[in-house]
């Protein structure tokens, strides 16, 4: 878990977005990706959180960054929840954990005494070479967007 720091090239990824495309790391040289990772679609964190990204989307767009979420939900529920919230950003499909367990967020968690395997909501800045620029794993679902641009 957590294994990643800040100035490491960032593992490659390649995963189906809520259209049905492979996404792939690749496809973001040159820009900044906030790459956030997140347990469920349409939870009140969850929400929360994309919601902040929706609404400073356009300063993410001014300042160069294009945003991409990822949680174990199916392309199927990823619709919903982006149609539901008008998300101007894609979501990628990781029901096999791959890309949550190579940034090493995908591991043992508690909730309520009980124990399971799941996503720990983690946020990553790339720059334009891939390079990890900033790690926030204590998200401010509510406001996540100053939490980024600051």
């Amino acid at each position: 878990m957590f294994h990643l720091k800040e100035g490491d090239q960032a593992p490659n990824f390649s995963a189906l977005n809520e259209q049905g495309k492979t996404v792939q790391l690749a496809d973001f040289n040159g820009k900044k990706l906030v790459l956030y990772f997140y347990p469920k679609d349409d939870t009140p964190g969850c929400t929360a959180e994309a919601c902040s990204l929706r609404d400073g989307y356009a300063q993410f767009l001014a300042k160069g960054y294009a945003i991409l979420g990822v949680s174990p939900d199916p392309v199927k529920k990823h619709v919903k929840f982006i149609e539901k919230y008008h998300l101007p950003f894609s979501l990628l499909a990781d029901e096999d954990h791959r890309v949550a367990s190579d940034y090493g967020v995908w591991g043992p968690k508690k909730f309520m005494g009980r124990s399971y395997d799941g996503i720990h909501r983690t946020t990553f800045v790339i720059d334009g070479t891939g390079k990890i620029e900033q790690i926030i794993n204590k998200v401010d679902t509510n406001d996540h967007t100053a939490q980024l641009l600051g």
